[in-house]
């Protein structure tokens, strides 16, 4: 019996070449930068307000309800064995126009259950809310600390507090990539038959988080590539494909970077009503100069 083998289309492969290409320079640009994310961020004292422009840092204050203007405070987890470095870029995009307050969470490179990260990130959440001033935050998580972030919100309570969470790359369904890793229990719990995402898609009803997934065609490190996005009957999600990059250029891509700012700044469910699953939702207006945006049954889709 003979083997026959479908070629890829060569606007098909020469995008594929094009990402792998990019994924190489991120990577080197990220090995030069990791050193500088090794230690966790000391956090921003609370901040009092008596105006809109008079924002005062006082380390022995408690934080006061920020003024109408602020937006939610936006706390940033890395993927496995990385660390907050990874955010410089999306950090800086974030918290551009002052009126967001922009941190990262390094967990521990020790780090053995997701689980117990994810009541680490409880906590954190509940001090950057106290010295904030702000009842609920918003979550973006690369890779695995999308996956943290998630558990957080569905099985912890999170919801409560979490008002936005976007995922980049994040196996939601769980990847088959590497098993030569399954030694590692982080690398386990994220097999599709893993006791946490067996959690995950457990019922949720009523859940008060909008979410929204990152993924891409070319993510080799999600296997099936399709697992990056949510799919949920609980869940309020817009799953967002992104053509022509990988895995390591999803938190640093200047097109990915302005659609989360958009999702972070557009309308948000009503954190009272109850949950809805959004698989065709409306997509934001995308400006000339950036990527193009569409809907569908599948969701959006980011043109680079």
């Amino acid at each position: 019996m003979g083997l026959s083998i479908t070629p890829l289309p060569l606007s098909m492969t020469g995008a594929a070449l094009r990402a792998a290409v990019l994924e190489a320079v991120v990577l080197a640009g990220h090995l030069l930068l990791y050193p500088t994310g090794l230690l966790e961020e000391r956090p921003a004292p609370a901040t009092t307000h008596t105006g809109p422009d008079d924002a005062v840092a006082d380390p022995d204050a408690t934080a006061e309800p920020a003024h109408p203007g602020q937006r939610p405070p936006v706390l940033l987890l890395h993927g496995f064995t990385d660390n907050r470095s990874v955010f410089v870029l999306l950090r800086r995009a974030l918290g551009a126009d002052g009126l967001r307050r922009v941190e990262t969470y390094n967990y521990s490179p020790f780090t053995r259950d997701l689980r117990v990260t994810a009541r680490h990130l409880a906590r954190r959440i509940e001090e950057l809310c106290e010295r904030s001033g702000q009842d609920r935050v918003d979550l973006v998580g690369h890779s695995l600390g999308g996956l943290v972030a998630r558990y957080y919100v569905q099985r912890l309570g999170g919801d409560a507090r979490v008002r936005t969470l976007v995922t980049l790359g994040t196996p939601h369904t769980g990847t088959r990539v590497a098993p030569f890793m399954d030694a590692h229990p982080l690398v386990r719990q994220m097999r599709p038959e893993s006791e946490v995402l067996t959690e995950l898609r457990a019922p949720s009803p009523g859940c008060r988080t909008r979410c929204v997934a990152f993924w891409s065609e070319f993510d080799t490190l999600m296997a099936p590539t399709g697992t990056a996005r949510i799919e949920h009957p609980d869940l309020d999600a817009t799953n967002v494909q992104v053509t022509g990059i990988g895995h390591l250029a999803l938190p640093v891509h200047p097109a990915v970077i302005a659609a989360v700012r958009r999702a972070l700044d557009g309308p948000v469910t009503d954190a009272t009503a109850p949950a809805r699953t959004s698989s065709a939702p409306t997509a934001p207006t995308a400006p000339a100069t950036g990527p193009t945006a569409s809907t569908g049954t599948e969701g959006q889709s980011l043109a680079m």
